[in-house]
């Protein structure tokens, strides 16, 4: 029951920023305008909880990253994807849309699922990409 909740919830998150890139590339300025009032302040808030959960503890390791078995020095993947989108995302080439879509783990209609990555099985970090994720 855990699995199909956690695909449910994946997958309207993965809707969700389909359907604002679609607004962010097809809209006209006013309705973006619109957009940004009610959409930016919702997506930094998220960024913001999301980071909050990744801050290093006293040892400098990422508290949700590390296990009990391997520690995750900061910065995870998460800040780092953070820092890479947020940050330095004006200087980093941008994939194309097309890119986009063949990354996403929401498979098309009419196209089978790819085989799901360790990331999607665990409900971790599922909006951490797990092509460049970095792994220990």
């Amino acid at each position: 029951m855990d699995q199909v909740l956690g695909q449910v919830l994946r997958n309207a998150v993965w809707e969700r920023l389909d359907m604002l890139t679609d607004l962010a590339n097809r809209a006209d300025a006013q309705s973006l305008v619109s957009v940004a009032r009610s959409e930016l302040p919702r997506l930094t808030e998220a960024w913001r909880a999301m980071l909050k959960m990744h801050e290093p503890d006293e040892r400098g390791d990422c508290p949700t990253c590390s296990t009990r078995w391997h520690r995750c020095k900061a910065p995870c993947s998460v800040w780092q994807v953070a820092h890479e989108h947020l940050v330095a995302g004006g200087l980093a080439p941008q994939p194309s849309s097309a890119d986009n879509r063949r990354q996403s783990p929401v498979p098309a209609q009419g196209r089978p699922a790819p085989a799901p990555t360790a990331a999607e099985t665990t409900g971790r970090h599922a909006l951490v990409n797990p092509r460049r994720a970095v792994t220990a």
